[in-house]
Protein backbone atom coordinates (compact mmCIF):
# COMPACT_ATOMS: atom_id res chain seq x y z
CA UNK A 1 0.00 0.00 0.00
CA UNK A 2 1.24 3.67 -0.83
CA UNK A 3 1.96 5.38 2.31
CA UNK A 4 -0.31 8.08 3.39
CA UNK A 5 2.49 10.81 3.58
CA UNK A 6 3.39 10.08 -0.18
CA UNK A 7 -0.37 10.48 -1.08
CA UNK A 8 -1.27 14.01 0.62
CA UNK A 9 0.47 17.13 -0.50
CA UNK A 10 0.62 19.54 2.45
CA UNK A 11 -0.71 22.24 0.17
CA UNK A 12 -0.62 25.18 2.56
CA UNK A 13 2.95 24.43 3.45
CA UNK A 14 4.06 23.76 -0.31
CA UNK A 15 2.38 27.50 -1.04
CA UNK A 16 4.48 29.41 1.40
CA UNK A 17 7.29 27.93 -0.19
CA UNK A 18 5.94 28.37 -3.56
CA UNK A 19 6.12 31.99 -2.71
CA UNK A 20 9.26 32.18 -0.78
CA UNK A 21 11.61 30.62 -3.47
CA UNK A 22 14.41 32.46 -4.60
CA UNK A 23 13.59 35.26 -2.14
CA UNK A 24 16.73 36.88 0.26
CA UNK A 25 15.37 34.73 2.87
CA UNK A 26 16.19 31.49 5.15
CA UNK A 27 13.29 29.19 5.11
CA UNK A 28 13.02 28.16 8.49
CA UNK A 29 10.20 25.05 8.76
CA UNK A 30 9.70 24.21 12.47
CA UNK A 31 7.51 21.49 13.84
CA UNK A 32 7.17 18.13 16.19
CA UNK A 33 9.07 15.04 15.42
CA UNK A 34 7.24 13.33 12.62
CA UNK A 35 4.94 15.81 11.64
CA UNK A 36 6.33 15.49 8.31
CA UNK A 37 9.32 18.11 7.85
CA UNK A 38 11.32 15.94 5.97
CA UNK A 39 8.87 14.87 3.77
CA UNK A 40 7.16 18.41 2.77
CA UNK A 41 10.95 19.72 1.45
CA UNK A 42 11.63 16.47 -0.53
CA UNK A 43 8.17 17.44 -2.15
CA UNK A 44 9.11 20.51 -2.50
CA UNK A 45 12.63 19.36 -3.93
CA UNK A 46 10.91 17.38 -6.80
CA UNK A 47 8.74 20.43 -7.67
CA UNK A 48 12.14 22.17 -8.06
CA UNK A 49 12.86 19.05 -10.56
CA UNK A 50 9.68 19.44 -12.19
CA UNK A 51 10.34 23.07 -12.92
CA UNK A 52 13.53 22.94 -14.73
CA UNK A 53 16.31 22.85 -11.73
CA UNK A 54 19.07 20.59 -12.48
CA UNK A 55 19.55 18.17 -9.43
CA UNK A 56 23.25 19.28 -9.60
CA UNK A 57 21.82 22.60 -8.13
CA UNK A 58 20.02 21.11 -5.02
CA UNK A 59 22.21 19.64 -2.50
CA UNK A 60 20.07 17.78 0.48
CA UNK A 61 21.68 16.95 4.07
CA UNK A 62 19.83 15.22 7.25
CA UNK A 63 21.41 15.47 10.01
CA UNK A 64 19.90 12.53 11.83
CA UNK A 65 21.12 10.26 9.51
CA UNK A 66 24.29 8.09 9.98
CA UNK A 67 26.39 9.37 7.14
CA UNK A 68 26.12 12.63 7.91
CA UNK A 69 27.67 12.46 11.89
CA UNK A 70 30.80 12.95 10.14
CA UNK A 71 30.30 16.52 10.19
CA UNK A 72 31.65 17.83 13.89
CA UNK A 73 32.82 20.70 12.18
CA UNK A 74 30.65 22.98 10.37
CA UNK A 75 33.58 24.76 8.55
CA UNK A 76 34.42 21.60 7.06
CA UNK A 77 30.62 21.18 6.10
CA UNK A 78 30.58 24.33 4.72
CA UNK A 79 33.30 24.35 2.64
CA UNK A 80 32.16 20.90 1.39
CA UNK A 81 28.72 22.52 0.49
CA UNK A 82 30.34 25.43 -1.39
CA UNK A 83 32.66 23.39 -3.58
CA UNK A 84 29.38 21.72 -4.74
CA UNK A 85 27.18 24.63 -6.06
CA UNK A 86 27.91 26.77 -9.24
CA UNK A 87 28.31 30.77 -8.40
CA UNK A 88 26.77 30.93 -12.09
CA UNK A 89 23.60 29.45 -10.83
CA UNK A 90 20.53 29.46 -8.21
CA UNK A 91 21.47 26.20 -5.87
CA UNK A 92 19.21 25.12 -3.16
CA UNK A 93 20.50 24.07 0.08
CA UNK A 94 17.96 22.21 2.46
CA UNK A 95 19.62 21.34 5.93
CA UNK A 96 17.13 18.80 7.66
CA UNK A 97 17.07 18.87 11.67
CA UNK A 98 20.19 21.43 11.40
CA UNK A 99 20.46 21.67 15.43
CA UNK A 100 22.05 18.29 15.80
CA UNK A 101 24.82 19.98 14.23
CA UNK A 102 27.53 22.11 16.76
CA UNK A 103 27.42 26.09 16.19
CA UNK A 104 24.75 25.10 13.39
CA UNK A 105 23.84 29.11 13.62
CA UNK A 106 27.36 29.89 12.35
CA UNK A 107 26.97 27.11 9.23
CA UNK A 108 23.47 28.77 8.43
CA UNK A 109 24.94 32.94 8.29
CA UNK A 110 27.69 32.03 6.26
CA UNK A 111 25.63 29.83 3.41
CA UNK A 112 22.75 32.99 3.50
CA UNK A 113 25.31 35.47 2.56
CA UNK A 114 26.04 33.81 -0.83
CA UNK A 115 23.55 35.13 -3.08
CA UNK A 116 23.72 31.92 -5.26
CA UNK A 117 22.24 29.94 -2.83
CA UNK A 118 18.57 29.45 -1.77
CA UNK A 119 18.31 28.01 1.93
CA UNK A 120 15.96 25.54 3.49
CA UNK A 121 16.47 24.25 6.94
CA UNK A 122 14.31 22.25 9.16
CA UNK A 123 14.20 21.81 13.32
CA UNK A 124 12.25 19.98 15.67
CA UNK A 125 12.68 22.14 19.06
CA UNK A 126 12.42 25.79 19.59
CA UNK A 127 15.57 26.07 19.71
CA UNK A 128 16.81 26.24 16.11
CA UNK A 129 14.96 29.85 16.78
CA UNK A 130 16.02 30.79 19.94
CA UNK A 131 16.89 34.15 21.06
CA UNK A 132 21.06 33.75 20.04
CA UNK A 133 20.00 32.86 16.34
CA UNK A 134 17.12 34.96 16.50
CA UNK A 135 19.03 37.63 16.67
CA UNK A 136 21.83 37.02 14.26
CA UNK A 137 19.01 36.46 12.00
CA UNK A 138 17.14 39.22 12.93
CA UNK A 139 15.28 40.13 9.67
CA UNK A 140 16.64 37.60 7.34
CA UNK A 141 14.45 34.63 7.86
CA UNK A 142 10.85 33.18 7.78
CA UNK A 143 9.36 30.66 9.69
CA UNK A 144 7.00 27.74 8.50
CA UNK A 145 5.79 25.96 11.64
CA UNK A 146 4.31 22.67 10.46
CA UNK A 147 1.70 20.36 12.15
CA UNK A 148 0.30 17.17 12.05
CA UNK A 149 -2.78 16.39 9.82
CA UNK A 150 -5.48 19.02 9.49
CA UNK A 151 -8.79 17.53 9.03
CA UNK A 152 -8.93 18.51 5.47
CA UNK A 153 -5.95 16.31 5.04
CA UNK A 154 -7.37 13.67 7.33
CA UNK A 155 -10.12 13.11 5.37
CA UNK A 156 -7.67 12.52 2.31
CA UNK A 157 -6.21 9.68 3.77
CA UNK A 158 -9.78 8.27 3.77
CA UNK A 159 -11.17 8.49 0.86
CA UNK A 160 -13.13 5.45 0.98
CA UNK A 161 -14.84 6.94 4.00
CA UNK A 162 -17.94 8.76 2.73
CA UNK A 163 -19.26 9.81 6.40
CA UNK A 164 -17.75 12.73 7.29
CA UNK A 165 -19.39 12.58 10.74
CA UNK A 166 -18.09 9.35 11.77
CA UNK A 167 -14.44 10.52 10.01
CA UNK A 168 -14.24 13.31 12.28
CA UNK A 169 -15.32 11.41 15.38
CA UNK A 170 -12.30 9.07 14.24
CA UNK A 171 -10.11 12.08 14.12
CA UNK A 172 -11.13 13.79 17.11
CA UNK A 173 -9.88 10.04 19.24
CA UNK A 174 -6.86 9.25 17.41
CA UNK A 175 -3.58 10.43 15.65
CA UNK A 176 -2.85 12.64 12.81
CA UNK A 177 0.39 11.97 12.67
CA UNK A 178 1.36 10.83 8.64
CA UNK A 179 2.67 8.19 9.90
CA UNK A 180 0.50 6.91 12.51
CA UNK A 181 -2.47 7.89 10.39
CA UNK A 182 -0.63 5.12 7.76
CA UNK A 183 -0.57 2.67 10.01
CA UNK A 184 -4.02 3.17 11.10
CA UNK A 185 -5.08 1.42 8.23
CA UNK A 186 -2.03 -1.32 7.43
CA UNK A 187 -1.10 -2.33 11.43
CA UNK A 188 -3.44 -0.46 13.95
CA UNK A 189 -2.61 -2.41 16.94
CA UNK A 190 0.99 -0.73 16.56
CA UNK A 191 0.05 2.57 16.86
CA UNK A 192 0.41 3.46 20.40
CA UNK A 193 3.59 1.58 20.58
CA UNK A 194 4.86 4.22 17.46
CA UNK A 195 2.89 7.22 19.47
CA UNK A 196 4.76 6.02 22.65
CA UNK A 197 8.20 5.86 20.45
CA UNK A 198 7.57 9.70 19.40
CA UNK A 199 6.83 10.88 22.77
CA UNK A 200 9.99 9.31 24.37
CA UNK A 201 12.12 10.52 21.46
CA UNK A 202 10.57 14.29 22.23
CA UNK A 203 10.76 13.99 25.99
CA UNK A 204 14.31 12.32 26.59
CA UNK A 205 16.17 13.92 23.45
CA UNK A 206 14.64 16.87 23.49
CA UNK A 207 14.16 18.18 27.27
CA UNK A 208 15.55 15.82 29.72
CA UNK A 209 18.95 15.20 27.36
CA UNK A 210 19.04 18.85 26.27
CA UNK A 211 18.08 20.46 29.42
CA UNK A 212 20.23 17.83 31.63
CA UNK A 213 17.31 17.36 33.71
CA UNK A 214 17.49 15.12 37.33
CA UNK A 215 14.03 14.83 38.31
CA UNK A 216 11.89 13.08 35.61
CA UNK A 217 9.22 12.41 37.68
CA UNK A 218 8.05 16.16 37.90
CA UNK A 219 8.36 16.34 34.06
CA UNK A 220 6.10 13.81 33.61
CA UNK A 221 3.48 14.80 36.67
CA UNK A 222 3.26 18.45 34.49
CA UNK A 223 2.55 16.48 31.51
CA UNK A 224 -0.29 13.97 32.27
CA UNK A 225 -1.72 17.51 34.13
CA UNK A 226 -1.53 19.60 30.76
CA UNK A 227 -2.83 16.63 28.64
CA UNK A 228 -5.57 16.20 31.25
CA UNK A 229 -6.62 20.09 31.44
CA UNK A 230 -6.61 20.66 27.42
CA UNK A 231 -8.28 24.17 26.88
CA UNK A 232 -8.34 25.31 30.54
CA UNK A 233 -7.08 27.94 32.18
CA UNK A 234 -4.03 27.57 34.10
CA UNK A 235 -0.70 29.06 35.79
CA UNK A 236 2.00 27.91 37.11
CA UNK A 237 1.00 28.44 40.67
CA UNK A 238 -2.57 26.90 40.43
CA UNK A 239 -0.24 23.87 38.53
CA UNK A 240 2.19 23.65 41.45
CA UNK A 241 -0.71 23.66 44.13
CA UNK A 242 -2.80 21.16 42.52
CA UNK A 243 0.35 18.87 42.44
CA UNK A 244 1.67 19.65 45.78
CA UNK A 245 -1.73 18.47 47.25
CA UNK A 246 -0.85 15.00 46.25
CA UNK A 247 2.46 14.13 46.27
CA UNK A 248 4.64 14.67 49.69
CA UNK A 249 7.19 15.87 47.35
CA UNK A 250 6.73 19.85 46.53
CA UNK A 251 7.42 21.61 43.28
CA UNK A 252 7.37 25.52 42.74
CA UNK A 253 5.62 27.85 40.79
CA UNK A 254 8.87 28.60 38.90
CA UNK A 255 9.91 25.07 38.40
CA UNK A 256 6.54 24.44 37.08
CA UNK A 257 7.28 27.41 34.66
CA UNK A 258 10.55 26.12 33.83
CA UNK A 259 9.63 23.01 32.31
CA UNK A 260 6.67 24.04 30.81
CA UNK A 261 8.80 26.37 28.31
CA UNK A 262 10.63 22.83 27.80
CA UNK A 263 7.50 21.13 26.46
CA UNK A 264 6.68 24.45 24.36
CA UNK A 265 10.27 24.42 23.03
CA UNK A 266 9.69 21.02 21.89
CA UNK A 267 6.19 21.75 20.33
CA UNK A 268 4.67 19.18 22.36
CA UNK A 269 2.57 21.78 23.80
CA UNK A 270 1.20 24.95 22.21
CA UNK A 271 -0.16 27.89 24.33
CA UNK A 272 -2.96 30.58 24.19
CA UNK A 273 -1.88 33.90 26.14
CA UNK A 274 -4.81 35.66 27.07
CA UNK A 275 -5.63 38.93 25.92
CA UNK A 276 -7.57 41.83 27.84
CA UNK A 277 -9.75 43.38 24.93
CA UNK A 278 -10.92 46.37 25.95
CA UNK A 279 -7.58 46.99 27.56
CA UNK A 280 -5.87 45.92 24.68
CA UNK A 281 -3.13 44.21 26.36
CA UNK A 282 -1.20 40.37 26.89
CA UNK A 283 -2.15 39.55 30.24
CA UNK A 284 0.54 37.67 32.37
CA UNK A 285 -1.59 35.44 34.60
CA UNK A 286 -3.25 32.13 33.14
CA UNK A 287 -3.01 30.34 29.68
CA UNK A 288 -4.67 27.83 27.61
CA UNK A 289 -2.53 24.72 26.17
CA UNK A 290 -3.27 22.70 23.47
CA UNK A 291 -1.39 18.94 22.58
CA UNK A 292 -0.25 18.77 19.28
CA UNK A 293 -1.66 15.77 18.45
CA UNK A 294 -4.75 14.49 20.50
CA UNK A 295 -3.63 10.54 19.91
CA UNK A 296 -0.43 11.48 22.36
CA UNK A 297 -3.00 11.78 25.14
CA UNK A 298 -4.46 8.09 24.21
CA UNK A 299 -1.24 6.84 25.67
CA UNK A 300 -1.05 8.74 28.80
CA UNK A 301 -4.49 8.17 29.68
CA UNK A 302 -6.49 5.13 28.66
CA UNK A 303 -9.88 4.72 27.91
CA UNK A 304 -10.73 8.59 27.16
CA UNK A 305 -11.92 7.27 23.95
CA UNK A 306 -15.20 9.98 23.30
CA UNK A 307 -14.62 11.80 26.40
CA UNK A 308 -14.01 15.18 27.10
CA UNK A 309 -15.20 16.20 23.19
CA UNK A 310 -16.08 19.68 23.65
CA UNK A 311 -12.33 20.28 24.97
CA UNK A 312 -10.92 18.29 21.89
CA UNK A 313 -12.81 19.89 19.74
CA UNK A 314 -11.22 23.15 21.18
CA UNK A 315 -7.96 21.44 20.45
CA UNK A 316 -9.04 21.26 17.01
CA UNK A 317 -10.08 24.60 16.00
CA UNK A 318 -6.76 26.35 18.11
CA UNK A 319 -4.19 24.26 15.50
CA UNK A 320 -6.38 24.77 12.97
CA UNK A 321 -6.18 28.61 13.13
CA UNK A 322 -3.02 28.49 13.58
CA UNK A 323 -2.36 26.94 10.54
CA UNK A 324 -5.07 29.25 8.76
CA UNK A 325 -2.22 32.31 9.64
CA UNK A 326 -1.76 34.77 12.57
CA UNK A 327 -1.53 34.98 15.93
CA UNK A 328 -3.97 32.97 18.51
CA UNK A 329 -5.22 34.66 21.87
CA UNK A 330 -8.00 33.44 24.69
CA UNK A 331 -10.23 36.21 24.64
CA UNK A 332 -11.13 38.60 27.56
CA UNK A 333 -14.01 41.34 27.57
CA UNK A 334 -14.59 42.73 31.35
CA UNK A 335 -16.24 39.22 32.82
CA UNK A 336 -16.60 37.03 29.95
CA UNK A 337 -14.23 34.76 28.38
CA UNK A 338 -13.94 34.36 24.34
CA UNK A 339 -12.45 31.04 23.57
CA UNK A 340 -9.85 32.56 20.62
CA UNK A 341 -9.57 35.56 19.50
CA UNK A 342 -6.76 35.54 16.05
CA UNK A 343 -4.78 38.85 15.48
CA UNK A 344 -4.55 38.64 11.21
CA UNK A 345 -1.39 39.51 9.64
CA UNK A 346 -3.17 41.95 7.92
CA UNK A 347 -4.44 43.60 11.42
CA UNK A 348 -7.44 42.21 10.76
CA UNK A 349 -9.25 40.32 13.93
CA UNK A 350 -11.81 37.34 13.64
CA UNK A 351 -13.49 35.78 17.71
CA UNK A 352 -14.32 32.38 17.72
CA UNK A 353 -16.40 30.72 20.34
CA UNK A 354 -16.36 26.71 20.22
CA UNK A 355 -18.97 24.50 21.46
CA UNK A 356 -19.65 20.41 20.78
CA UNK A 357 -23.46 22.31 20.59
CA UNK A 358 -25.25 25.02 21.55
CA UNK A 359 -28.82 22.74 21.13
CA UNK A 360 -29.40 23.84 24.69
CA UNK A 361 -30.56 27.45 25.72
CA UNK A 362 -28.39 27.94 28.57
CA UNK A 363 -25.22 26.94 26.34
CA UNK A 364 -26.52 28.80 23.51
CA UNK A 365 -27.02 32.10 25.31
CA UNK A 366 -23.29 31.52 26.94
CA UNK A 367 -21.63 31.56 23.77
CA UNK A 368 -23.36 34.31 22.29
CA UNK A 369 -23.32 36.30 24.97
CA UNK A 370 -19.42 36.56 25.26
CA UNK A 371 -19.92 37.57 21.31
CA UNK A 372 -22.09 39.91 21.71
CA UNK A 373 -20.63 42.65 24.10
CA UNK A 374 -17.68 43.10 21.88
CA UNK A 375 -18.02 45.96 20.42
CA UNK A 376 -16.36 46.10 17.18
CA UNK A 377 -17.08 45.07 13.42
CA UNK A 378 -14.64 42.30 13.08
CA UNK A 379 -16.03 38.49 12.27
CA UNK A 380 -17.51 36.67 14.99
CA UNK A 381 -18.23 32.90 14.58
CA UNK A 382 -19.72 29.96 16.82
CA UNK A 383 -18.44 26.97 15.82
CA UNK A 384 -20.05 23.50 16.72
CA UNK A 385 -21.19 20.23 15.61
CA UNK A 386 -24.88 21.27 15.30
CA UNK A 387 -26.01 21.07 11.54
CA UNK A 388 -28.00 24.22 11.10
CA UNK A 389 -25.58 27.00 9.86
CA UNK A 390 -27.28 30.67 10.88
CA UNK A 391 -26.25 34.15 10.73
CA UNK A 392 -27.93 35.14 14.41
CA UNK A 393 -27.26 38.99 15.57
CA UNK A 394 -24.46 39.28 12.65
CA UNK A 395 -22.52 36.48 14.34
CA UNK A 396 -22.20 33.14 12.16
CA UNK A 397 -22.81 29.73 13.59
CA UNK A 398 -21.30 26.96 11.33
CA UNK A 399 -20.84 23.41 11.47
CA UNK A 400 -17.42 23.13 12.42
CA UNK A 401 -16.63 20.25 9.75
CA UNK A 402 -17.66 22.38 6.99
CA UNK A 403 -15.48 25.26 8.62
CA UNK A 404 -13.17 22.66 8.76
CA UNK A 405 -13.33 21.90 5.46
CA UNK A 406 -13.44 25.30 3.31
CA UNK A 407 -10.25 25.89 2.33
Amino acid sequence: MQKIFDMIQREIYLKKLRSLRDTNLIKVVTGIRRCGKTTLLEAFRNELKYSGINEKHIISLNFEERENIKFTEWTALYDEIITKTNPNEKNYIFLDEVQLLTDFEKLIDAIYIKKHIDLYVTGSNAYLLSSELATLLTGRYVAINLHPFSFYEYTLAFPEEKNTDRLFRQYMNNSCFPEAVNLSKTAPEIVNDYLQSIFNTVVVKDIVKKYKLRNFNNLQRIIEYLFDTVGSLVSPTNIAETLNKNSDKTISHNTVNKLISFLTESYLLYAAPRYDIKGKELLTTNEKYYVVDLGLKNILQSNRYDRDMGHKLENVIYFELLRRGGEVFVGKNKDKEIDFMVQKPNNEREYYQVAYTVSDEKTFEREFSSLRTLRDNYPKYVLTLDYDNAVIEGIQKINVIDWLLKQ
